[in-house]
């Protein structure tokens, strides 16, 4: 699982400010496709909080995290809003905001 991590901190290290991915989309960069539910984890014990941007997922829907690992949706949403991220009724407009996966 280890292995897994390390994929998932480097796939959302290429994440521009500004933008966000879905933990499915982080989980097929990874090569696991099924594995969102890991991702989250992966996030939720980053090891490097400010330096791995974990702000920048969200799920499929474009739903901040309720129980985001480093202070709730609230600071998710001020680090994503500070990025110049709009977010209304804790979700982004994944058609404005979505990382089309290329690098910055």
């Amino acid at each position: 699982m280890d292995n897994f991590f390390n994929r998932v901190y480097e796939s959302v290290m290429l994440i521009p400010k500004g933008k966000v991915a879905t933990y499915g989309q982080i989980a097929a960069m990874c090569g696991n496709p099924r594995s969102s539910r890991a991702v989250g984890y992966a996030l939720h014990v980053n090891p490097r909080p400010g330096v791995i941007p974990c702000h920048r997922v969200v799920n499929r829907e474009g739903r901040l995290a309720p129980a985001f690992a480093f202070g709730g949706s609230g600071a998710q949403r001020a680090l994503l809003e500070s990025e110049g991220v709009k977010v209304e009724e804790e979700k982004v407009d994944l058609s404005v905001y979505l990382w089309d996966g290329r690098t910055k």
